[in-house]
This record gives structure tokens, sequence and C-alpha cells, in this order.
């Protein structure tokens, strides 16, 4: 296959290069920099225009910068661990849901990468939980150092990643999950800010809206002060860049840039529409990749992460393991490896359950409990941005775009066309030019529910928080998780990934 023809070719080229430093494993490194609740036009090199992000759109412009790429959830622990394991969060048992734990049993690739050689870090945020081993099994341990990344000046996470790749074992290949604290609610940049370092803060009057959110002083203020995150969490990946190339070690480390899930403001963060489902994901390792100038459209998912990872370390793919390998892409950004990328929205703080499946051109989503609305996490919901819309909503000022965060009831269904309607504002369900094309998405999606295990729980977990205030609704240590989705059908065991 063109892939593994492409892999054998880099190589033979890294073994005969003499431009890589002697201590140079040939099989390459990886660093993985996952942003925490940043959306995928928040960075420059993805059409921004207030977001400072030099460092990313560097990599960018001399790597690839993927166009398509979707999270398999809007929600930080279920995408983390869909991500570590490559698997649907259905498929991951408890952890479908937010801060529940994943099944013990499932390989997580840096595991497997540190059983190979492999000198594998996690640096800032971890939020990967998992059940104990039962007595008598081993449990993995996927990572030979972990470092919370928080000192009294930076509590973004990243304080520490410099200092870890200056100390790495310069005799094995390595692996770092760099993980940010950067952009999640409440924001602590503005009060760390080190104008030398990162430059002018962001200016509220120079913010961009988009058209879901209110045109307001506070509202403004608050998505400055998150482009002020985003801008640090750049800053952090510039030095370790610098400090890549200053070991000679840039040329065979394959960069990934990406975060778990949308910005946490309205109809971002836990949406199934592209503001909360689709990432930033850039590519950058100049061993292995051309720079491509006008990126990848391809498809791809977060849970292809793994297989591809693996596959470039020369390790054996596990059968759980749902996602493609991107290989083919690096060495052809025409090429396709997917036709769908399927997301889910389950409990985060909140009863939720909804479906997507996304193709180049369109979104099909199937929503479970149309009775609620999809108002976004609490943090959200206590943010300026969210309690401005309330505001106007109490005087009928909202337009159609942001009444559609407060909408209750909403639709079963949804259907988009994402080349004509990028933030999918306009429903198509009704409009007959499309009924085929619902009708074959609504199959595929079915197929693959069916394939993966996944189920509809009659008692899904209840909301925790209030969804007007975001205030907590339960006591200290309530219950609150009932069944999660497919448990009843043991998903956790089923490795089938159904339509790819």
């Amino acid at each position: 296959m063109l892939h593994r023809l492409f892999l054998i070719i880099f190589l033979l080229l890294a073994t005969c290069s003499t431009g890589v430093a002697a201590e140079q494993p040939e099989r390459p490194n990886v660093i993985l920099f996952i942003g925490d609740d940043i959306s995928f036009n928040d960075f420059g090199c993805y059409g921004n225009q207030s977001a400072k992000t030099p460092q990313i759109d560097a990599l960018a412009r001399h790597g690839m910068r993927f166009t398509n790429a979707f999270l398999t959830a809007s929600s930080c622990s279920p995408s983390r661990c869909s991500i570590v394991t490559g698997r649907y969060p259905h498929n991951l048992g408890q952890a479908a849901e937010l801060h529940a734990p994943m099944a013990w049993h499932l390989p997580q690739f840096p595991a497997l990468l540190r059983e190979a050689g492999y000198y594998t870090v996690l640096a800032g945020k971890d939020h990967m939980p998992q059940h104990k081993a039962p007595a008598g099994e081993t449990a993995q341990q996927p990572f030979e150092k972990k470092d919370r990344g928080r000192i009294s000046t930076n509590s973004g996470g990243h304080a520490n990643w410099v200092k870890l790749v200056q100390r790495r074992p310069r005799d094995r290949p390595f692996f770092f999950w760099f993980a940010a604290f950067d952009a999640h609610r409440d924001w602590d940049a503005d009060d760390q800010w080190d104008l030398e370092k990162y430059g002018p803060k962001h200016r509220p009057e120079d913010v961009i809206l988009p058209p879901f959110l209110a045109d307001t002083e506070s509202t403004r203020k608050d998505l400055a002060s998150y482009y002020n995150e985003v801008t640090r969490y750049d800053y952090y990946i510039g030095q370790v860049v610098a400090e890549l190339r200053q070991q000679n070690a840039l040329e065979n480390t394959l960069i990934l840039v990406m975060a778990d899930n949308g910005r946490p403001f309205p109809r971002a963060k836990t949406r199934l529409h592209d503001s909360g489902m689709k990432t930033a994901l850039v590519a950058h390792w100049p061993a292995g990749i051309n720079p491509s100038e006008h990126g990848c459209d391809s498809l791809v998912s977060s849970i292809d992460l793994a297989p591809t990872i693996l596959e470039l370390a020369e390790v054996k793919v596990p059968k759980t393991m749902q996602g493609v390998s991107l290989l083919p892409l690096f060495a052809d950004p025409e090429a396709t490896v997917r036709e769908y990328a399927f997301s889910e929205h389950n409990w985060h703080d909140y009863e939720a359950y909804g479906r997507s499946v996304r193709t180049r051109d369109y979104l099909y989503i199937s929503n479970r409990r149309p009775r609620l609305a999809w108002q976004g996490p609490a943090d959200s919901v206590r943010s300026p941005s969210h309690q401005d819309l309330l505001i106007r909503r109490n005087k009928g000022q909202l337009t159609a775009a942001q009444a559609d965060v407060l909408l209750t009831p909403r639709p079963e269904e949804e259907f988009y066309d994402v080349e004509k309607d990028q933030y999918q504002l306009t429903n198509q369900m009704d409009n007959s030019d499309y009924a085929s094309e619902i009708d074959r998405l609504r199959g595929v999606l079915a197929r693959w529910q069916d394939a993966t295990g996944d189920t509809v729980p009659e008692q899904l977990s209840i909301d925790k928080f209030d969804r007007e205030t975001g205030e907590n609704l339960l006591k200290p240590g309530a219950p609150f998780r009932r069944t999660t989705p497919g448990e009843e059908r043991n998903a956790a065991s089923i490795n089938a990934p159904g339509p790819r």
C-alpha cells in the first residue's frame, strides 16, 4: 500500500541522512499538543483574524493543515479517552460521560509506545480516568513520567514543557502528550500575562463575534480573555519547537496540534455542530510531510491518531482501535481514508443524547432528548456571554442564531449543507432537494450505532446543574449517574468500527 511504501522510504532515508544528530533514533518522535476547549477556527491559520497564534500558524505553513478533522465528543474527558484509545466514547464504558473512567482493559497507544521502547511523558492536563484492574491483572502504565506543569506564575499546564524536552533520554525515541489547561474557564492568563513573552493582550473591540453570541461589552471582554489563553498555548508550542530545533531533533519529530473540544461559549462546547465538534489539526514533520499550501480537505477523525502514531512507530495496531491510519494523507493530501466521521453528545453536566454523522459536504444530527435545550456546559452557562443571551431573550431581542442556543424543544433531526451554511444555522430537514441524502445518512448512522453497540438508555444521567444559572442542583455526593450509552450491550467489548 502507498503509506507502507512511504514509511519504508522514509526509514531508509532517515538511516542514510547525515543531517540527523547521532543519537537520533530511526523511528520518529511524536509530540501531541492538545489544547483545552479551543474551537477549530480560533487559530490564525484557520482564518481567525483576531486570535494571535504565530507559532501554530508557522507549523501549518511548513506542514499540513487538516480542514475536515472531527472529534468524537465535544466534551473533555470523553474526547481525550477516545483519542488515547482510538475508540468511540460509547465503546469506552462509563467514560462516554464526563469525568467517568474508561474500561481498564482497553489499550492506550502511549502504553504500547512505551512497551516498544519510547520514552512517554504526559505534561499538563490528564483527565483520562481509568477503572482499576481487577485482582490478578496488571494495569497498564501509559506514561513513564507525569508532570502537572503548573507553577505560581503559570497555571496553564505548560510551564515545564521545555524542561522535559531538554531532560529526555537521548538514546530513545520519545512521545510527549503536552496538554494545556488553556483555554478552560476560569481565565487565568489575564492575571499571569507576560507582555514580553506573549505580546499585547487581545482587545475586546477587535474580536470578531460569531452570529450566535450577543455583541455586548461583557461578551467581547469574555472572548478577548479567551483569546489570551489561546495565545499563551501557542507561545509554549513555539518554545518546544525552538528547543527541538536546538537539539537537531525537529526534522524527525511528528508534531500534532489540536484541541479536545470547542470553546467554552454558547453553541460550541458539547455541541454536535462544527463549532463544537470540528477541531484544528496541524501536522508538522519535516522528514515525512511535504508542506501543503492548501491543506488537506480529506475527512479525518480524532480516533485516527492512535493507529497513525503506532504505525509510524512500527507498533502493531490492536484490534480494539476503531480508527484508520492517516499515513496515506501524509504522502498525498488528496487521498481519502474515510467517508464518515461520527460524533456523540452524552452527559456533560446535563442529560443529553445526540449522535451525528459528518461527510465533507453534509452534517446529519439525531437527538433523542428533543425536549431539552443544548445550552452548553455549566461553565459556559455561568459565563457573561451566556448571561448576555438571557438578558436579550428576556427583552425579546434574540436573533435566530442566538435563539438556537436556548431552543427547546429541539428538532429530533437536523441536516445541514455545510458548504453553503458554515455555521449550520438553516436546518434542511424539510427541503425535498436533500431528501435522498438525508435518508442515506440516517441509514449510515443507524448502521454505525448497531455495529458499535450504541444504545439509548431509558434512564440517562440527570442534570447536575441549573440550565439557566449553572448553579449546582445536587447536594454533595448525591447520585446523578444512570445508565451509560452502550452499557446494555457491553459496548466496551465491541471492536467493530461500523461504516468508515
